[in-house]
């Protein structure tokens, strides 16, 4: 019997005769943009930050973005001009020649005289600080038409605030080295050391507030083996401090009796007690630092929003102490600025992402309108307020880019 001759199937005989559908490549529409982003230098005293590191600058060019950087601005950091240029960007010599970018990176808010330079439908994203504004500010940006966002506004997917607790972070280690700093014979402290040691009273260390700048200090401090106290008003947050730091420590709420003994037994007060509405509520009365130890030292790291020691007075870097009732007093604002290389690359990762995801979806108003978080960093859009916290503190009317976003859709 002969074999049967195998046919091939209509699928196979018709792509042989070119009579299938052939499937075709589309285009696809590309929603990246090229951004333009300056980083001027901080003109701010004290200030010792820059908002990109180097690498962050390579990353973003390498990605096809273009950055201007103005010389010096990262020597305070650390960062030479020319780590600057050999990441791809352009070293440029004058504040107004970098404020020609479309996006201003800083970490300040701007002076009247950069406000000045920005042209109309600029971005800058910097620091808002709106403890320190007066109602100008806004103004003045609003006449520019100019979108500003607070870095500190900006939230995390899951409702953090990722810059607030960065800096935070590091204020909370870094005062207990500042504290230590002074209790040494060296700066004309106590001579004493922080924590303890075998056979020797382990040093008080008291927390006014219990949020990430006084769980740092604490993990600081019990890790060199001081005795720490901690006083907050919100009891769920010295629930969450204890489970952070995953050890007993001793807690309590703000009373006058009690907080006054532990101040009089302490050898360093911590105060980071965060402000509510604008300004920090004095929790410590002139009387009880009269009543506390001689040479035994205050750090008022609330002093950016008024301080809540009431002989708090506003230090310097250059001159950070003083001494009242026989107290040492260090109530200099922005302490990550003391570490400033380490503040500025913390600050960075943080950045360098979200600019990222803007160049990819197609610009600073894609991402703000495609992003939640993102959007409740912007308090000026384009000649309006758009921030209700900022507007109700202000007295001043504001629009919700909500609405907005909904007529965009």
């Amino acid at each position: 019997m002969s074999k049967p001759y195998n046919q091939p199937g209509m699928e196979a005989l018709s792509k042989q005769t070119g009579l299938a559908t052939q499937e075709k490549l589309l285009e696809v529409k590309r929603s990246n943009k090229i951004l333009f982003i300056g980083i001027p230098k901080e003109v701010a005293m004290q200030e010792n930050r820059v908002s990109l590191t180097p690498e962050a600058v390579a990353l973003l060019t390498n990605n096809g973005h273009e950055v201007w950087v103005e010389s010096n601005a990262g020597v305070t950091a650390k960062f030479a001009d020319n780590e600057y240029s050999e990441a791809g960007a352009k070293i440029v010599y004058s504040a107004k020649e970098v404020f020609e970018a479309d996006i201003i990176l800083k970490i300040e808010p701007p002076s009247d005289e950069e406000i000045e330079y920005l042209k109309p439908g600029k971005t800058l994203i910097s620091a808002l600080q709106m403890g320190n504004q007066r109602e100008s500010y806004f103004h003045k940006l609003n006449k520019k038409r100019v979108t500003a966002v607070g870095f500190e506004l900006i939230e995390d997917k899951v409702g953090g605030m990722p810059v607030v607790r960065a800096m935070s972070e590091i204020a909370g280690s870094t005062v207990m080295l500042i504290a230590a700093e002074y209790l040494s014979s060296v700066s004309n402290g106590k001579g004493i050391i922080l924590g303890g040691i075998t056979g020797v009273p382990p040093t008080k260390i008291v927390l006014l507030g219990a949020g990430t700048v006084a769980e740092y200090a604490a993990r600081a401090a019990l890790g060199m083996g001081a005795e720490v106290q901690v006083f907050d008003n919100h009891l769920y947050k010295l629930r969450r401090i204890k489970q952070a730091l995953n050890t007993q420590i001793y807690t309590s709420t703000i009373d006058t009796v009690t907080l006054s003994n532990s101040l009089q037994a302490a050898d360093v007060v911590i105060g980071a007690i965060r402000a509510e509405k604008g300004r920090n509520r004095c929790v410590v009365t002139e009387e009880m630092v009269m009543n506390m130890k001689p040479e035994s030292i205050i750090i008022d790291v609330s002093i950016d929003h008024g301080g809540c020691v009431e002989t708090s007075e506003l230090t310097t870097h250059r001159n950070p102490v003083f001494r009242k009732h026989d107290v040492i007093h260090y109530c200099v604002p922005n302490i990550p600025s003391r570490v400033s290389r380490t503040a500025t690359t913390a600050i960075s990762n943080i950045l360098t992402p979200i600019l990222l995801q803007a160049g990819d979806v197609g610009g600073i108003d894609e991402m703000i309108f495609s992003h939640k978080w993102f959007m409740n960093g912007v308090y000026t859009y384009k000649g309006f307020l758009s921030n209700a916290n900022v507007a109700r503190k202000f007295g001043l009317k504001h629009k919700d880019l909500n609405l907005l976003m909904a007529a965009r859709n």
